[in-house]
């Protein structure tokens, strides 16, 4: 190798490397206390701060509810379009109920995850619990509510969640006398990596709005609900969910996608989807930083696209 075409590519390594510590350091600047960004399809972890934190999650517990619903819906093929009743246990058991639900209400199966998943609904993401918890096998005997909880608990011990603990469907935890449920910002993603290969999960988080129908004294109510999530439809922005509690301050879960990227080799086509999820929690602009690290992921992205898309162990979910 000539002397000049080697001092290039010392340059080349040495402007590279800049560039990667730029972004790293980019990244552990943020305001918010935990965060995580990895692709979605090998997950790999692009960028993070504190990731195995234990922290409280607030409502982004409700991805592992609807996660649980969808898997048992589909494994039973159940009709999402069943009534369920809203019953009072549901809504003693803490948290906001922005829809208004009301006891003796009646709502399918499918808007009490619309009302969960965009709405953010503590009432609806209990009331499926009492529902498909009911269903579930049920070896210790518990609560239906209970019940679907060990499920989510066991669901997060599937996926390598070592450091996450689920107490309820809700993600309530404003009982200051019991222990606060919690997880971190890399299990979150690895539990968003899953919801992702759930049927249907992706469709859900996508709607920016949804009428649903409330039956109320045999009175059909219907109700536009709005996703609280404000970065949707934004820089490929296509979900996933938000959570805010006085515990868990404002976290925020965000998935964006591009165009699958095609390379050829002879006659083979090799389709290579992208997307990559970003956590953040405890955050004081969860919005602004969501976008900020979107962006920023992309661009982690792509340097690690052009380095061959290598996934060192321990540095992937």
């Amino acid at each position: 190798m000539s002397g000049s075409l080697l001092e290039n590519c010392m340059e080349f390594l040495k402007f590279a490397l800049l560039a990667l510590l730029a972004s790293a350091a980019a990244c552990s600047a943020t305001a918010a206390e935990s965060h995580i960004i990895v692709d979605a399809q090998t997950g790999f972890i692009l960028g993070s701060k504190a990731r195995d934190e234990k922290l409280p999650v607030a409502s982004l517990t409700k991805i592992a509810t609807a996660s649980v619903v969808l898997d048992w819906a589909k494994l039973k093929q159940a009709d999402l379009s069943a009534p369920v009743q809203i019953s009072q246990a549901a809504l003693g058991a803490g948290g906001a109920n922005p829809v208004g639900l009301q006891a003796g209400d009646s709502l399918s199966l499918r808007d009490l995850l619309y009302c969960a998943l965009l709405a953010s609904d503590n009432v609806a993401a209990t009331s499926l619990a009492e529902f498909v918890g009911a269903r579930l096998p049920n070896a210790p005997g518990l609560d239906p509510a209970g019940n679907f909880v060990s499920h989510m608990n066991a669901l997060a011990r599937s996926l390598g969640m070592r450091r996450t603990l689920f107490l309820n469907a809700s993600g309530f935890d404003g009982n200051e006398k019991k222990t606060c449920p919690f997880s971190t910002a890399e299990d979150m993603a690895r539990l968003t990596r899953y919801a992702y290969n759930v049927p249907g999960f992706p469709f859900y988080v996508a709607q920016a709005s949804r009428q649903i129908h409330v039956i109320r004294a045999g009175t059909d109510m219907p109700l536009d609900i709005q996703n609280t999530n404000e970065a949707l439809g934004r820089d490929g922005i296509d979900g996933v969910k938000t959570g805010r509690t006085r515990r868990a301050g404002d976290c925020l879960i965000l998935s964006a996608h591009r165009a699958p990227e095609s390379r050829h080799e002879g006659e083979t086509v090799f389709i290579t989807p992208r997307r990559i999820i970003v956590v953040i929690l405890r955050s004081p602009d969860r919005f602004g930083e969501g976008l900020a690290m979107v962006r920023q992921g992309w661009g982690l992205y792509d340097d690690w696209a052009a380095k061959g898309r290598k996934t060192p162990k321990g540095q992937s979910l």
